[in-house]
């Protein structure tokens, strides 16, 4: 006697139809023994499709027990079901099922991926079991290219990938010609014979008599059970199903591929709304970058400008601070506060500074210009640069020499007329002339007037020939390198403090200045950064949207999935790589964007550059992954969670 296979004991289907419970399946029993070949006759709406739904695991019974090799099946776990399904059972459907994307070799070996077994050992199998159902030059053709019956071998192969202890046809020859409808039974035959317990759900009874036994249902009960006698007949040869597991992360890695390429075919057949989806990421992706870019180019700007007005440097007025209307009225800031300062140790360079408008005369030409007295350390201080000449020496300052610097606009003011007659020419401040011995190089900065006409002449010559004064109206420090900016300012002060014996003055911190501007920048990228974010938050909530669309959309090859054995996380890796596949490319593109936008910038022929840090394009990847995960997560669960025999039937 045969071993019982599937064993139904008061099996019962319920639906819920608005207030009332409809009974498809009443109190079904059942037993079917290995090897045996079974047909499932009845009407339309009468419960046999149910039944067979129920019998692969594809749904579950509302009441009584069903067992399969004496394993009771109503308490396993999402995940048990689809083992059973997967290593026991092989669909073959009406519709034939076939993914549409995936050639008829790779339709075939969808199981076996999911069970497990190695690349090399699928594709024997599944071009072994195509060549013994006549497709062996069909192998790389898709199910579009097929016709029905051929589609139909397909779905048998693929049911027999894994072994198929039981083959479930629904419906075998319902989509096909008379022709094509006799080759699938006689297959299905040979499969029975081979040892394959086969089971045909038909309304057609001359399908069903293929079969050596014929159960008959309607309303949902079993209304006969009757054998047929037939002859014995030579069985023919299948491939038996090929034991070669893969290792554990070789199986995951090929049910990742799996996904990974099906991500891709879904990606790739609605290139516009996979395009529209990203549309927030890019948006969102390429501000953040963008902004940061924007932010530490304008850091680094100001930074630079700052530079050019002396680096690492001390400012020091009379008076109490910025805008004290008494300053004018405190003259105890006198030449010799320079020289103590200078002989500190913190002190790189000091120079003093006295300045003066003064009408500047050359030739037949009369100007105002702005007249600088310091000391011959100056230029180092400010970390200016000459174009052409000499700068004055101690001795010129200690003789209060009647030599000039002059700047490039003061330059092109009086010399335009004679451009290589400019050092040795004498000019007139305020009748006093002075020989011009250098002349300095532009200073890229946007601080100050840089229209204006500036000259340097010793401090000493400004205070007895210019303006009759002996107070300064600045000194200037240079740090000396290694040493703290707010170490030499606490000290300038003490110093100055004890030699005034009040504090009469006070200081102006350059890197004060800088600090106080990188505050502010960072300040301000953070805000508009996080304002940025608001455009990847919309762009997650999109993603989630279209993929809840794609879920829908893509029902059915969910069920075919699960119907072959994809577990719960098969279906949901699935969807969350589609997820942060549209993210990371979106990512990509802003990234991409954002790039653009600074050779777009660099082409306007400015000075300015957006300066793009590798952490900001790295951080916008990593949340893209995140959006992916966090906004796919959604839609891959409720992916997940689809009741198989649901997916199969929609449309």
């Amino acid at each position: 006697m045969a071993a019982l296979l599937i064993e139904l004991q008061g099996v019962c289907r319920d639906y819920q139809a608005g207030d009332q419970t409809l009974t498809v399946l009443d109190s079904i029993d059942l037993a079917i023994e290995a090897g045996e070949m079974v047909a499932i006759v009845g009407a339309s709406g009468s419960g046999k499709s149910t039944l067979m739904n129920i019998i692969g695991c594809l749904d579950r019974p509302s009441r009584g027990t069903y067992r399969i090799s004496g394993q009771e099946t109503g308490q396993l776990a999402p995940d048990e079901l689809a083992y059973l399904r997967r290593e026991h059972f092989g669909f073959i459907f009406q519709r034939y099922h076939l993914l549409t994307s995936l050639t008829a070799l790779a339709n075939v070996e969808m199981p076996a991926i999911y069970a497990g077994m190695t690349a090399k050992a699928r594709q024997e199998r599944a071009r072994m079991l195509l060549a013994r159902l006549g497709m062996t030059e069909r192998l790389g053709h898709m199910p579009g290219q097929l016709s029905g019956g051929q589609q139909q071998r397909v779905s048998i192969a693929r049911a027999l990938m894994n072994g198929g202890t039981v083959i479930l046809a629904d419906e075998p020859t319902g989509a096909l010609d008379t022709a094509s409808g006799l080759e699938v039974m006689r297959i299905l035959q040979e499969l029975n014979r081979d040892g394959h317990a086969v089971i045909i759900v038909t309304h057609n009874m001359q399908v069903a008599e293929y079969a050596d036994r014929i159960i008959e249902i309607s309303d949902g009960r079993i209304v006969s059970d009757r054998k047929i006698e037939k002859d014995d007949v030579a069985a023919h040869t299948l491939p038996a199903p090929v034991s070669a597991p893969a290792r554990p992360w070789r199986a995951y890695w090929d049910r990742f591929a799996e996904a990974f390429l099906m991500a891709l075919n879904a990606m790739a057949s609605h290139r516009l709304r996979t395009l529209l989806t990203m549309l927030g990421i890019i948006i969102g992706i390429a501000s953040v970058v963008s902004v940061v870019a924007l932010g530490e180019g304008s850091r680094q700007r100001i930074l630079k400008d700052i530079s050019a007005m002396g680096t690492n440097t001390i400012n020091i007025y009379p008076g109490a601070d910025w805008g004290d209307m008494r300053s004018g009225k405190v003259r105890t800031l006198v030449p010799r506060d320079a020289d103590a300062l200078a002989q500190q140790p913190y002190v790189d360079t000091v120079t003093p500074v006295v300045t003066k408008s003064v009408t500047l005369l050359y030739r037949n030409i009369g100007v105002t210009a702005q007249v600088n007295g310091v000391g011959e350390h100056y230029f180092r201080v400010r970390g200016m640069e000459l174009a052409e000449g000499r700068l004055f020496d101690r001795e010129a300052v200690r003789g209060s020499a009647q030599d000039v610097v002059i700047d490039q606009n003061t330059r092109q003011t009086l010399f335009k007329d004679f451009p290589d007659r400019v050092l040795g020419e004498v000019i007139v401040l305020n009748n006093v002339p002075c020989r011009v011995i250098g002349v300095t190089k532009k200073l890229d900065t946007n601080f100050g007037d840089t229209e204006s006409l500036n000259i340097w002449t010793p401090y000493t010559t400004a205070m007895n020939r210019l303006t009759g004064q002996q107070y300064l109206r600045s000194i200037t420090i240079r740090v000396a390198e290694n040493v703290p900016t707010t170490v030499a300012e606490q000290s300038v002060v003490r110093l100055l403090t004890q030699r005034h014996g009040t504090k009469d003055f006070f200081v102006s911190n350059l890197d004060a200045i800088r600090q106080t501007i990188e505050k502010t920048t960072e300040t301000m990228t953070l805000l508009i950064s996080s304002i940025a974010l608001i455009s990847l938050l919309v762009g997650g909530i999109g993603v989630m949207n279209i993929m809840l669309v794609s879920v829908t959309e893509r029902t059915q090859e969910i069920g075919v999935r699960m119907a072959v054995g994809a577990r719960h996380s098969d279906i949901m890796q699935q969807f969350l790589i589609e997820a942060v596949l549209v993210c990371l490319l979106g990512g990509l593109l802003g990234v991409s964007l954002a790039l653009g936008l600074g050779v777009v910038v660099s082409f306007t022929g400015s000075d300015f550059k957006l300066i793009y840090s590798t952490t900001s394009m790295i951080s916008a990847f990593l949340c893209s992954s995140c959006i992916g995960i966090l906004f796919g997560f959604l839609p891959a669960r409720q992916a997940a969670r689809l009741d198989p025999v649901v997916a199969l039937t929609r449309e």
